[in-house]
């Protein structure tokens, strides 16, 4: 058992550990902080001191996002040149750089957080794989092996590869992670959201379309057809104010949550949240505490028609709805916060070996 009173913890570029220790964490962050936040910038300047913390003796747990992207890459260069955001304050080559110090000598485990919405490991952060004690990954492929296609392997991993490959000894690192509440907005959702009792709206969903997953496409035209038959769909133009977002997710009885980039998504479990039921597409990951279909939320399959489907059978029970969105917030509160996330990553990393 993990005495969390007595951690050290020392945390590259994620929020999960400062925002649930914060008076045991030293954070070193990718955007502008306050002199009072207790956080560090992520620039080439303080590398320096990252490089002492990861030496301190008194270290309990380092846990790292991935750098995506080789630090001595033209692409990484051009984009410090060019983008905007590199002007303003957000820097580029301290948050590439500074997860390749643990490639040195450090003093205590490493737990890597990885919430891309990419389904593989970039061939830049590969060493973390090898450095590390668990890898914790949010597009998680049920099959492990995928997260090396044109990474380690220019292909999708060949049976020889597999066989061969000394990376096979590294899967057994690799562990699913959800996104979970969003970091910001985890207070409001699990105290200040009025859950709505009497729902005006069948279905809710706010997102973009154009330019994303072709399941949003798709789906799209099927709620067309069901607001036509006399449906109360609600699909805002635009995007709305978080409060205004939650608040129209309570007033639903469903909240559609298909998959964007990625399959997980923070409305997977803000509708749960705030009362509603979200309707997925079938998962294409592993998923860590799982909501389950039927009993924590709902899944329809992505071929024409099974949205709809799903929809009209979920609206027949009312109560079976109500249910839904009772024991599925309580599964979110219990797991997929930032702090049940954050405990999860520490637990599992500080787990005496079996």
């Amino acid at each position: 058992m993990v005495d969390f009173a007595k951690l050290r913890i020392l945390e590259i570029g994620t929020p999960h550990m400062a925002a649930t220790f914060p008076g045991q964490t030293r954070s070193f962050v990718p955007a502008p902080v306050k002199p009072e936040s207790g956080r560090t910038k992520l620039s080439i300047a303080n590398l320096t001191a990252l490089r002492a913390e990861l030496r301190a003796p008194d270290l309990s747990l380092i846990v790292t996002g991935p750098g995506q992207r080789n630090p001595w890459s033209v692409s990484l260069l051009m984009r410090a040149l060019f983008d905007r955001r590199a002007w303003q304050g957000y820097p580029r080559f301290g948050p590439a750089i500074a997860p390749h110090l643990l490639r040195f000598p450090v003093a205590a485990p490493i737990a890597v957080i990885d919430t891309a919405d990419y389904p593989y490991i970039n061939r830049a952060d590969l060493f973390l794989l090898s450095r590390c004690r668990f890898y914790f990954k949010r597009e998680l492929p049920p099959d492990y092996w995928r997260l090396f296609t044109k990474t380690a392997h220019g292909e999708l991993p060949t049976k020889r590869f597999r066989k061969r490959s000394r990376l096979r000894h590294l899967l057994d690192k690799v562990r699913p992670i959800s996104l979970g509440l969003p970091h910001p907005a985890t207070d409001f959702l699990t105290t200040g959201v009025e859950t709505s009792k009497d729902k005006t709206t069948d279905v809710f969903f706010a997102g973009g379309v154009e330019g994303l997953s072709t399941v949003r496409q798709a789906g799209m035209r099927e709620l067309a057809a069901l607001r036509d038959r006399g449906f109360r769909i609600d699909v805002p133009e635009g995007r709305l104010p978080r409060d205004e977002f939650y608040r129209r997710c309570a007033q639903a009885w469903i909240v559609w949550s298909p998959e964007g980039f990625g399959w997980d998504c923070f409305r997977h479990y803000e509708a749960l949240a705030c009362g509603s039921v979200p309707l997925m597409n079938q998962p294409s990951i592993v998923r860590h505490q799982p909501l389950l279909n039927g009993i924590h939320a709902l899944y329809y399959d992505p071929e024409p028609g099974f949205l709809t489907a799903a929809i009209e059978h979920a609206l027949a029970d009312k109560d079976r709805l109500r249910a839904i969105a009772r024991d599925g917030k309580a599964h979110v509160l219990a797991h997929h916060t930032i702090p049940a996330i954050a405990k999860y990553v520490v637990e599992m990393t500080l787990a005496p070996p079996i």
